[in-house]
């Protein structure tokens, strides 16, 4: 398995590309479909994958939570995806694939992995909402393959949240309302639990903000305000005075949203602020290389909120 992951640190080579890799593996039979479904998961976020330690039990942990593993001397929650997804409950899952993003480390107990699948972010689409209603929230994006097979990728941050001791909510109490009128801020995530979080930071500042669920949403909207800015005699940063995007979303990422954003002269002076779970210096300097203004890591919310209030200040002048 090892093999199957080998120079993936080259694989950063096509982020700003609109392309990514996504690792596929199974977790068992869905006993509502019987069908054994593919999942998918970014292999940026992926460290290795590899025969399942032992797993020590740990108190007071969520039902899905397996315990912890040790892991060249780090202790890393093991999250059996099955149990949490709901699916493969008599599948003995022994496959753990090593995650790494927002700054944690955590395993995946799977039935099995696949392969690595590259394909352009335009080829992922947004679930249907019978299918988002199904997994609960639980699938970002959607992508079918040659042989008709659907490939589900999964809102990792929503797992992670859910399997997490929960944020503590004096880090959006302590805040500070920013002062004076201020144009709203629009943001981009396909994960439903980031864009509540982003909300959230925003409520507390005190400024509107206009969520999208992915880049080409996102730009759709920007093009809209635009629009209606020419058509008033208006400049865009009369009404948008920055935007929030992730890196990994379907249809456009990150990065080509925000070269759409810096190749239009009529957003000349908004800044953008890239806002992943991918944290890695490669992907900071991508972002840069498109022209992000700044970059903050997911999720916290003090940090995000003091580079807001820095770069609207800035903005205001």
């Amino acid at each position: 398995m090892s093999e199957l992951l080998k120079n993936i640190d080259a694989r950063t080579r096509l982020a700003g590309t609109n392309k990514l890799e996504i690792l596929l593996f199974t977790l068992g039979v869905d006993q509502r479909t019987g069908r054994r479904e593919t999942f998918g998961i970014n292999v940026f976020k992926v460290r290795e994958v590899m025969r399942t330690p032992a797993i020590t039990a740990a108190p007071e942990m969520p039902s899905s939570v397996e315990g912890m593993v040790s892991l060249r001397g780090v202790l890393v929650p093991v999250v059996d995806l099955g149990r949490y997804v709901g699916v493969g409950s008599d599948v003995k899952r022994d496959i753990m694939i090593v995650t790494e993003y927002n700054g944690h480390t955590q395993g995946f107990l799977v039935e099995a992995v696949d392969t690595i699948l590259r394909l352009d972010w335009s080829q992922m689409r947004v679930p249907p909402e019978m299918l988002t209603a199904n997994m609960g929230g639980l699938v970002t994006a959607v992508t079918e393959l040659a042989d008709n097979k659907l490939v589900m990728m999964l809102d990792v941050e929503k797992v992670l949240a859910e399997t997490t001791p929960q944020e503590d909510q004096h880090l959006y109490r302590s805040i500070v309302p920013i002062e004076g009128d201020v144009p709203a801020v629009y943001f981009a995530d396909d994960s439903s639990i980031a864009r509540k979080q982003i909300e959230r930071t925003l409520e507390a500042m005190g400024v509107h903000g206009v969520g999208s669920i992915n880049g080409r949403a996102a730009w759709e909207e920007l093009q809209r305000v635009a629009h209606h800015a020419q058509s008033t005699g208006r400049q865009v940063s009369d009404l948008v005075s920055l935007v929030l995007t992730d890196v990994e979303m379907p249809e456009m990422d990150g990065y080509i949203l925000t070269k759409s954003i810096k190749s239009d002269p009529r957003f000349t002076g908004i800044p953008v602020i890239m806002h992943s779970s991918l944290s890695g210096m490669s992907n900071q300097q991508l972002g840069k290389s498109v022209g992000v203004d700044e970059y903050v890591p997911k999720f916290e919310p003090q940090r995000l909120a003091e580079t807001l209030r820095r770069l609207i200040k800035r903005g205001a002048q």
